[in-house]
């Protein structure tokens, strides 16, 4: 479950972070109140290709970030040791793309080639 999002330099958003409550979570608006732009922001973090036009400033980084509830499964656990992270109740996601166009991810702040 997503606990929380945090964005910085994404498209329009220069820095938002959102706490999400537990249970079922609906984002409505009008079009163009930034739907779409928190979907994109979570699409990057979970493996679409990176693109520096979606930078709002060029000169600078953008960070996509998320935390999630996991399920303590053991085949959840089984998945982490295979990858060599460290299991707990929550797992965080982050992705940084620089202006040249290169990304770098991250599983609960080790650095990793491929999202999960």
């Amino acid at each position: 479950m997503l606990k929380s999002l945090t964005i910085s330099n994404y498209a329009l958003i220069e820095n938002l972070e959102i706490e999400f409550p537990d249970g079922l979570i609906i984002i409505t608006g009008e079009t163009g109140a930034g739907k779409s732009i928190l979907l994109g922001a979570l699409s990057l973090l979970l493996g679409n290709r990176a693109d520096p036009g979606v930078l709002k400033n060029s000169d600078k980084n953008c960070v996509v970030e998320a935390v999630f509830g996991i399920s303590q499964d053991k085949y959840v656990q089984k998945l982490f040791e295979e990858e060599m992270i460290e299991f707990g109740e929550e797992i965080t996601l982050r992705r940084v793309v620089t202006p040249a166009g290169k990304s770098r991810n991250f599983v609960n702040d080790q650095p990793n080639p491929e999202t999960l």
